[in-house]
């Protein structure tokens, strides 16, 4: 056995027993190098091996951490995700990168029963589960419907509480498509993954008062999401 596969076999050990918990960064990658008296190269064989198996991932300039379980996400008629990852025991964010108010596509149309080309606002960004990214989102709104959304988004609040503000007390899913994908190399980025590492892509459309307001496209990390249907959850 090599020293690099030693190494990786006892920090293996040590997060099976609890050692190192889930979300814990491990020690510098110096004091590790001291600790187990090699060069940071053979080290870093350890732990990339590791992160292959997924029990370590890396936070670009903050260092490695400890991977957690995929967690469980479930789909239903309300689906709202901080509640969801909240409910999983896990500490959710999203973080919003661009509103832009444009002319919708022929699938946004379709989806929000308007004419192609109508104006809508479509908001991206990056949803977490204890800081790690774990999807890429793109939430799309009939403008005329929501004028005021931008300016709620500008706040600071949830897409549900923007929503709220504009007159959107309560909302369901009509339906969500799921299906696979390949991660191109800006998601990958986004996501902290290899290019070509696979994804779950899902489509969805929300309703309010029989009238479709949003049309949601995610890009989720396969490995860190599993996704459940709850048909009757509230």
């Amino acid at each position: 056995m090599s020293l690099w596969q030693s190494i990786a076999d006892t920090l293996r050990a040590e997060i099976s027993r609890g050692v190192w918990r889930p979300g814990t960064r491990l020690p510098p990658e110096a004091e590790l190098a001291a600790r187990f008296g090699v060069n940071r190269h053979t080290l870093r064989n350890a732990t990339r091996s590791l992160a292959e198996q997924g029990l370590l991932y890396s936070r670009r300039g903050a260092g490695v951490y400890v991977a957690a379980a995929p967690v469980e996400y479930r789909l239903g008629e309300r689906v709202r995700f901080h509640h969801n990852i909240e409910l999983a025991g896990r500490v959710p964010g999203r973080r919003i990168d661009s509103v832009v108010t444009r002319a919708c596509d022929a699938a946004e149309a379709e989806a929000l029963a308007l004419s192609p080309g109508d104006p809508v606002h479509a908001v991206e960004g990056i949803a977490t589960v204890d800081h790690r990214p774990v999807a890429l989102f793109r939430s799309v709104f009939p403008a005329r419907l929501l004028p005021g959304l931008p300016e709620a988004l500008s706040q600071g609040g949830s897409l549900t509480r923007a929503l709220a503000a504009c007159g959107i007390a309560d909302y369901t899913r009509s339906g969500t498509r799921i299906k696979a994908a390949i991660a191109d190399e800006m998601q990958a980025a986004k996501l902290q993954i290899d290019p070509g590492e696979p994804l779950l892509r899902t489509d969805s459309t929300d309703i309010s008062d029989g009238r479709p307001i949003e049309r949601g496209v995610v890009w989720w990390a396969s490995e860190r999401i599993t996704l459940t249907h709850h048909p009757d959850q509230g």
